[in-house]
Formats: structure tokens, C-alpha cells, sequence
């Protein structure tokens, strides 16, 4: 695999029972990029492992005032040299493409969950822990898989290393192998105190995080009602308790530091000490004296690997474990497959056996809630998007349960649009160039969302020639456009989309009355023939309803036109007027 070759044609299904297997999992993905890393890392710790021998020839040669063996040791240390720096280059490139290689294959399959969950993702995961997981956890976790080959080759090279100077030198050797394993043994108990702090780290900044994509998400409101200092207040409280999280995490790893420095000292000391003995004794050579203080001092190298991989497993086990939890959610299902094998298009009556909601095919339902929230809950379960832990069955298109078709084949048959509808930045021409039948112009649609005083300051602002609207560029999220405004352009993208049945959750909440009349008129011409659920207590929409529905308490209560409820129906009649209920139900019970 090569970076060119990105993005992955399959990322693949991962193994989401734990962090640790997913991080297994990443790294049997790229087996044989970790292989190649893994055998040009053993040839670059193996060639520095080689100069300490070259070294200890040297300066033999120099006691034995041996010309030729001076020259071939010369040789020797080209050739060492050479193969050291063909080695690093590889190795370098090899260990930078398994972790992009790792970071995008992680990013792939957590954009393709939040493809499939849609708007439940945030309902299930903080909006904090997506983006954290999505940017830093991505990096740590590609860190540890990259970082595991390289600790293989260390662990090869040392012991291989340490068992040369058993055998070329016992004495030595088994001091040097006695301290190395007291160099690993001595940061290993401070690992766990290390990652519960930098654990608690991200926690906090997690929930900074979020708090942050909060305040900055609702910053017009916050200044409207003068709360925009309560809330900077809040997030500086947030920040200095990340800011203390993360010195107490970084004191820890300055100790681990420490201590990395203070037992590799102390070995090489005791190796002078005992070698200097052996070589006043006359029990060692000069040259082999060099050549076993060289391999000690290498030996910090793979020492220095083993704090890394360390620290690389450290950070990305509780990122991986965030990862799982996102990867792991998947699109509740009623547990068969009856609509696994729908031919063609979904088509026909559309009903919600919970509340009992029937949308008839070609005409505009309007829906009266009354609460939100319940709008809400019934707009996701007629768009096929089960509610996550409440058990309830699914709605159904032709009788064909939505949660048991294919994804695509449900969200290409009803659209739902939420009250709050994200526009996403770009020009107007890649905000409406969306997936659609093709059946609805985007003029039509503009024009049927009353959408002309938005082209015409587009226009205004557009770069494009002669002032063109569609080349204007929008925003994050619309920010530069008022709420109605937004509102109307997210109309007309779903217009143009021309699905099946359209699921509109308050389209024009943001509107004036007179804007919302005509869009009642554009909705009803180019939605003709076609399935459009509107949940709204405007009577302007409502009168133009072909049925209306009036489900209060999350069953449905009464059907029929918008006149004949007024009249009939005191509750209806409370919700769409605004009015308190009276002896009307009086009426009703008579």
C-alpha cells in the first residue's frame, strides 16, 4: 500500500469488540507494509549495532599498528555506513506510510458510520468525542500501529546484541543484559499512574471541546440574550482544567523521562567500572573493551524505542477505545431480513405503526404535535432512522419495514429535513448539486422555496461573472445568512432531491407570513403526485394540506381537514390557535 493509492477501496469491517482487537485488526491490514518496516528497521539497528565492533577493530588495529587491518576496517565501517543510511531512508518512508496509511483507514470507516447513522451519531456520541476522536485519536492510534514494527526490530537487534556479548564477553555481557532489563523494568510501573492522568486529559479536554463547538454553534443566541461572558466563562474553567490535566500528564512522562536518563547513566558507569578492572587486569583488550562500551551505549537506541512504543500504546489504547464506540453503533434493525430483498423502488402508503400516522401516497400530509419533541421522534421514525434504545418498530413504506431495506434504499425513499438543517460551505452550485431524480430543476426548486431576495444578495457577494448566485461562496454552516434565509435554501436543496416521500420538521418556522403562504403554494405545485409530510401548527400550511393529522401525545387523535378540526376538534383547535382549551371537549364527548 502506498500513499498515492489512498483513500482504501475497502477500508474493510473492523473488529470493534475492544480497542485493543481493533488494534490488532489495523495493524493485520497492513501486514506486509508492517513487514517491510519491520525487516528494514532490523537492518538499521543491526548496521549502528555494527559500528561498535568497527570501532573496537580500529583502535585494535591502531595497538597492533596494523596497516592493512586499519584499511579493511575502513572498509567495513563504508560499507556500515552505507547500509545504515539506505536502511533509515526506507525505513523512514515505510514507517511514515503505514501511519497515514493506518490514520486514513480510521477515518474512512468513521466517516462511512456517520454516513449510515445520519443525525442519530450525535444522539449517541457527544459531539466532543466525534471530533476528538476523528482528529487527535486518529493520529495517536496510527502512531501506535506505525510504531510497532520499529519496536519489533529493537527488540530483535538488542537481544541479538545482548547475546553476542554473553558469548563474546560473559562477564560484560551478562552485566549489560542485567541492566537493560532494569532499564525497561524501571518505567514500567510508572506507565499505569501515567495513563490514568492522561486519561483524565482527555477527558477534559473532550468536554472542553464540546463545550467550545457549543458556545461558538449558538454565539447569536448567547448575545442576544446577554449570556455570551457566561458561557466564555465557562470554557475558560474548562481550559484551566485541561491546562492542569495535562502538566500533571506531563510531569508524569517528565519522570518516565528522568528515569530513561538516570538507569542508562548508572549502566554505563557500572560497564566502565567493571571493564576498566578487567583491562588493567589484562583479562579484556583494549579493542574489546571499546567494542563492549559501544554496544552498551547503543543498546540506548532500542531502549529509547521501548519508552516510545510505550507511550504510542499508552495514548492510543483509550483512543482506540473511543474509536470502537463510534464504529461499534450500528443502524438499529427489527432483526430480519423481509425487506433485504425489495426490488425496485419503494413506493406507496407510509405509516408509523407507533403512533399510528398514515401518510397516503401523492398527497401533502401535515402533522400537529404540539410538542417538539415528540415532532421530532416521529419525523426520524417515518425516515426509517430508529429511535436508539426505545425499542419501537419501524415505520413502514408500502408495508415494507424501512429499518429492514438497505440503507440507501431507504434514505433514496424518504428524505427527512430536520427543523435545524445544516448547510455546509461552498458555493450555492455545490450546496444544491446534491443526489436527485433529476424530474426537479434547481431554478424550480429556488424558486418554490421563495428563495429570490437569497440569489439576489448572493449575487451581490458572488466572485463569479457578472454577479452569478450560484458561484457565491456560503459560509460554515450559512453562518452569513439570516435563519430564514438558511432555512429556504435547505428547502430547495431537498425539493431538488425529489424523493419518494419528503419529511419537512418545521420548514418555515423562520419566515414571515406572507413568505410562508407562498412557499405553501410552490410546495403544493412541485410536490404534486408525490408523497410530503410537513409537521407545522401554521394554519397556512395546514390549509393547504390535503389531510391533516393531529397526534398530541404521541398517538394519533384525529384525521381530517384543517377546517373540519378547527371546528370539531378543541384540542387541534388549542395547538394551531394558540388559544386555551374550553367546554369544547365538552362537544367532542357529547
Amino acid at each position: 500500500m502506498h500513499i498515492r493509492d489512498l483513500p482504501h477501496s475497502d477500508p474493510g469491517e473492523p473488529d470493534v469488540r475492544s480497542g485493543f482487537r481493533f488494534l490488532l485488526w489495523l495493524f493485520r491490514k497492513q501486514a506486509g507494509g508492517q513487514a517491510q518496516a519491520l525487516l528494514w528497521g532490523i537492518l538499521h539497528q543491526a548496521s549502528i549495532a555494527m559500528l561498535p565492533l568497527a570501532l573496537g577493530l580500529v583502535v585494535q588495529a591502531v595497538v597492533n599498528q596494523s596497516g592493512r587491518d586499519l584499511a579493511l576496517t575502513g572498509l567495513l565501517m563504508l560499507g556500515i555506513t552505507l547500509s545504515m543510511t539506505l536502511a533509515d531512508t526506507m525505513l523512514h518512508r515505510r514507517a511514515v506510510t503505514n501511519w497515514i496509511t493506518a490514520a486514513a483507514r480510521v477515518q474512512q470507516l468513521l466517516a462511512r458510520r456517520a454516513t449510515q447513522l445520519g443525525g442519530m451519531l450525535t444522539q449517541r456520541v457527544a459531539a466532543g468525542e466525534i471530533v476528538k476522536v476523528s482528529t487527535g485519536d486518529v493520529e495517536k492510534i496510527g502512531w501506535f500501529v506505525e510504531s510497532v514494527s520499529r519496536f519489533g526490530a529493537a527488540v530483535v537487534v538488542a537481544l541479538s546484541v545482548c547475546t553476542g556479548l554473553i558469548i563474546f564477553e560473559p562477564q560484560l555481557g551478562l552485566l549489560v543484559f542485567a541492566g537493560v532489563a532494569a532499564v525497561v523494568l524501571s518505567f514500567v510501573p510508572l506507565l499505569p499512574a501515567a495513563v490514568r492522568r492522561a486519561d483524565a486529559e482527555r477527558g477534559k479536554s473532550g468536554r472542553a471541546t464540546e463545550l467550545a463547538s457549543d458556545t461558538v454553534a449558538g454565539l447569536r443566541v448567547l448575545r442576544g440574550i446577554g449570556g455570551e461572558e457566561l458561557f466564555l466563562d465557562r470554557y475558560r474553567r474548562a481550559s484551566q482544567e485541561v491546562r492542569a490535566a495535562s502538566v500533571r500528564s506531563a510531569r508524569m512522562w517528565s519522570l518516565i523521562d528522568a528515569v530513561q536518563v538516570v538507569m542508562p547513566g548508572l549502566l554505563l558507569i557500572a560497564v566502565v567500572w567493571q571493564g576498566a578492572g578487567m583491562a588493567s587486569e589484562g583479562r579484556i583488550s583494549t579493542g574489546a573493551l571499546v567494542t563492549v562500551y559501544g554496544a552498551a551505549t547503543f543498546l540506548m537506541f532500542p531502549l529509547r524505542l521501548f519508552q516510545e512504543t510505550a507511550m504510542a500504546f499508552t495514548f492510543s489504547r483509550p483512543s482506540a477505545k473511543r474509536a470502537v464506540r463510534v464504529l461499534g453503533l450500528l443502524r438499529e434493525t427489527g432483526g430480519t431480513d423481509a425487506g433485504a430483498g425489495q426490488q425496485g423502488p419503494l413506493g406507496g402508503d407510509l405509516s408509523d405503526p407507533a403512533s399510528g400516522v398514515v401518510v397516503r401516497e401523492g398527497l401533502l400530509t401535515a402533522v400537529v404535535c404540539g410538542d417538539p419533541n415528540t415532532a421530532e421522534r416521529l419525523a426520524e421514525r417515518l425516515g426509517g432512522h430508529p429511535i436508539h434504545g426505545r425499542g419501537e418498530p419501524s415505520a413502514l413504506l408500502g408495508g415494507v419495514p424501512l429499518d429492514e431495506v438497505p440503507l440507501a434504499t431507504a434514505r433514496t425513499a424518504v428524505l427527512v429535513q430536520d427543523k435545524d438543517p445544516v448547510l455546509m460551505s461552498g458555493t450555492l452550485r455545490e450546496l444544491l448539486a446534491v443526489p436527485s431524480s433529476g424530474k426537479v430543476e434547481v431554478t424550480a426548486a429556488l424558486a418554490a422555496a421563495q428563495c429570490e431576495d437569497v440569489l439576489a444578495a448572493l449575487s451581490r457577494s458572488s466572485a463569479g461573472p457578472a454577479g452569478d448566485p450560484m458561484e457565491a461562496r456560503i459560509t460554515e454552516r450559512g453562518r452569513s445568512l439570516s435563519g430564514g434565509q438558511r432555512q429556504r435554501l435547505a428547502l430547495a436543496r431537498s425539493l431538488v432531491t425529489d424523493p419518494e416521500v419528503l419529511v419537512l420538521d418545521e420548514p418555515t418556522s423562520a419566515v414571515d407570513s406572507h413568505t410562508e403562504a407562498r412557499i405553501a403554494e410552490g410546495l403544493v405545485e412541485l410536490r404534486a403526485g408525490r408523497s410530503t409530510v410537513v409537521f407545522t401548527s401554521s394554519p397556512l400550511l395546514l390549509d393547504r394540506a390535503d389531510e391533516v393529522v393531529f397526534v398530541p401525545d404521541g398517538r394519533v387523535a384525529a384525521t381530517g381537514g384543517h377546517r373540519e378540526l378547527l371546528s370539531s376538534h378543541a384540542g387541534y383547535r388549542a395547538v394551531v390557535t394558540r388559544e386555551p382549551q374550553t367546554s369544547h371537549y365538552a362537544e367532542e364527548t357529547a
